[in-house]
């Protein structure tokens, strides 16, 4: 081969070699947060205060990525995931978004939780063009990518939920009288709302109302008044413990209307056990994560995956509490969005794939329901089915039913 032949052919393989490699190294894109080792996920839980029931969530997420970093990590990186406590507090959870973002460094923040420290942080976060991602709120706002691009819910939002109870009501008992007792916050003010809107002409059917603090020692006082308006229909949208206080209050009244529960305060172990299982049979609420206590889900595959997990991962986890499957759910489509993202690991393409989930599921999602996404629908979930409880577990009944409320304030 002739000299200049072989410079030329020498050269096109260092040119082909060097834009292999300029490649690969542009495909690997961070922000803040992501290396080629790790990911940095903040979160923040009331591991204290008056809503530390919830708590667990933070617990089952920390051993569930410890689970996927014991596996191998995501793409080859292990997750760090670093979580603090805001007592429920929004000043105490601006001054820990603040140590995760500018202290911690963090990628994102996942799964943060409560609507009042979410609604603290909100403005912070988008400022910062810092994902808040997968909210554990349902209320409406939290879904708006026009006007918070970079914060985005994920369970069923709690408007959506009060339609579906107004639809129910409207159709199995539309003489019935409603007594609603909310929290006295933009989560309850939200769901009386969505309540409200469903009702539609029909809303004077709610004859009396009455809030209360996220705070307060008791709410007997409340539930007396509730009680003593004649009322036949009763709605508890409150945080785990005053749900536990209102189940109870009514019981050992002798009320006995037909009760309706926030699929927020659901749990059997922080909710219902409380109150006293007697007093909450035949209660109704909404669902669209699978009740590790339903028999029905004895030989699921899914189910049976998710107590290994448990098993190995979170030994001191109680199976019975559904707080710990919800996080489960949560954490795997926080891996998925990781996984879609690949090297770009940029906080602005950890919004892109967010916002790009089409028909993902979850072990521990209801058959039929999944998750969906997309640059002007930041409500990854819309689907809930209706469950009542028998005295020892939830039981599914009716359709899975669709309901796509809120959309207006981001299309």
């Amino acid at each position: 081969m002739p000299a200049c032949m072989r410079s030329l052919v020498a050269a096109a393989a260092f040119a082909a070699a060097f834009t292999i490699a300029t490649a690969a190294n542009a495909q690997k894109k961070y922000d803040p947060g992501a290396s080629d080792t790790e990911i940095k996920i903040g979160n923040i839980m009331p591991y204290s205060g008056p809503a530390s029931s919830y708590g667990v969530i933070g617990k089952t997420e920390a051993a569930f990525f410890n689970m996927v970093n014991a596996e191998g990590g995501i793409n080859g990186r292990k997750i760090n995931f670093i979580s603090y406590d805001d007592a429920y507090s929004p000043p105490k959870a601006i001054e820990q978004a603040r140590k995760l973002v500018e202290g911690d460094e963090v990628l994102l923040i996942f799964q943060s939780l409560g609507t009042p420290s979410n609604s603290a942080i909100m403005k912070y976060m988008n400022a910062k063009r810092v994902p808040q991602l997968f909210v554990a709120s349902g209320a409406t706002k939290f879904g708006d990518p026009k006007n918070f691009p970079w914060t985005m819910g994920f369970q069923p939002n709690y408007q959506s939920e009060g339609h579906i109870y107004a639809k129910y009501i409207q159709e199995h008992f539309p003489s019935g009288k409603i007594a609603v007792f909310w929290q006295n916050d933009d989560a309850g003010k939200d769901q009386f709302k969505g309540l409200k809107d469903g009702l539609g002409d029909k809303v004077g059917m709610i004859i009396a109302d009455k809030s209360y603090e996220v705070s307060d020692p008791s709410i007997d006082s409340q539930i007396v008044a509730l009680r003593d308006s004649g009322a036949d229909i009763f709605f508890s949208w409150a945080a785990p413990k005053g749900s536990a206080q209102a189940i109870r209050k009514v019981g050992e009244l002798g009320w006995k209307p037909k009760f309706f529960l926030a699929n927020t305060a659901t749990t059997i172990a922080s909710v219902l056990k409380p109150a006293g299982l007697d007093y909450a049979k035949d209660i109704i609420s909404t669902s669209y994560v699978k009740d590790p206590t339903d028999p029905i889900w004895k030989d699921d595959p899914g189910v049976k995956k998710w107590a290994a997990f448990m098993d190995k991962y979170y030994p001191d986890g109680d199976k019975t509490n559904s707080n710990n499957a919800y996080a489960y759910v949560e954490s795997q489509a926080m891996v998925q969005v990781l996984k879609q993202c690949g090297d770009n690991l940029t906080r602005e393409n950890v919004m892109k794939e967010a916002a790009n989930l089409k028909n993902f599921t979850s072990d521990m999602l209801l058959p039929g329901i999944t998750i969906n996404t997309s640059p002007d629908d930041y409500f990854p979930i819309e689907q809930m089915q209706l469950m009542r409880f028998n005295g020892t577990s939830w039981e599914l009944f009716g359709d899975v039913i669709t309901g796509e409320v809120g959309h207006d304030a981001s299309h």
